[in-house]
């Protein structure tokens, strides 16, 4: 039987695209506005950390745009 391949993702890219989303957002306020903590939004952003499938819904109410560009960085 085949070996099935793991699917990684890109934490570092993650959070990078989660950073431009936020802008000049203060990290504390954004966090607030999520329902997370900043310290959480901080390991999010510095790719330490994944965003759960529940943050991924908030951060696509709050900025639109779609969780797919968030994960994969595809439009």
């Amino acid at each position: 039987m085949p070996k099935r391949l793991k699917s990684k993702a890109d934490l570092d890219a993650i959070g990078s695209r989660i950073r431009e989303l936020r802008g000049s957002v203060l990290q504390e306020d954004l966090a607030d506005q999520l329902g997370i903590s900043q310290g959480q939004l901080s390991k999010i952003e510095r790719g330490k950390l994944g965003p759960t499938a529940d943050l991924l819904i908030r951060l696509v109410e709050r900025f639109g745009g779609s969780s797919d560009w968030i994960l994969t960085g595809r439009r």
